[in-house]
């Protein structure tokens, strides 16, 4: 199997781990294949690719589409090193404002699923980084919504001691408690 796959604390939010073949040459892998993804419980279309490059100390997120544009996602860091994180915002989950931290690089080649009724985010740990995602659904600009990157009751541990870089959207992005319940999934 060309994969691993963790199921994280949050069960539905899942670290995937592929087979690297490397040699003097470089290396091979495979980022996707659908029927191992399926076989362990990631049935998603995906129907868009993402890359994002971002500098030392930015921090993205979090963002969601509101339904019915929620998006799945499978991230991976192609160039750097990151921490990204993916919070519960299905208001009937147990798990609901609960979040899941992993750190991925160029290094680990490690990617993140994160299912829909996620919002997902990311701090830049080297100097530059870059991200290249799948997304179930695409990008709706009318559906884009955040929730506050250090909302107090999520408490999210970045583990930063710097202030990070943020876009002026997301430095009034609306907490968890202020977000219209309606439009989560």
């Amino acid at each position: 199997m060309p994969f691993e796959f963790e199921r994280q604390s949050i069960p539905d939010v899942i670290l995937v781990k592929p087979k690297v073949f490397g040699d003097n040459r470089g290396f091979f892998m495979e980022t996707y294949k659908k029927s191992e993804f399926v076989a362990n419980g990631i049935d998603v279309e995906f129907n868009q690719d993402n890359h994002s490059k971002s500098s030392a100390h930015v921090l993205r997120g979090l963002h969601y589409q509101a339904k019915p544009y929620g998006q799945a996602k499978l991230v991976r860091c192609v160039r750097g090193r990151i921490y990204d994180v993916a919070v519960d915002i299905r208001l009937d989950s147990a798990t609901f404002g609960q979040y899941v931290k992993v750190e991925l690089s160029e290094e680990n080649k490690n990617m993140l699923f994160i299912p829909e009724g996620f919002a997902h985010g990311f701090v830049v740990l080297s100097e530059e980084a870059e991200l290249c995602y799948k997304a179930g659904g695409e990008y709706n600009k009318d559906a884009d919504r955040g929730v506050l990157w250090n909302d107090k009751d999520i408490n999210i541990n970045w583990e930063i001691d710097f202030e990070p870089v943020l876009s002026e959207k997301d430095k009034v992005q609306p907490t968890l408690k202020e977000i219209n319940k309606k439009e989560l999934l």
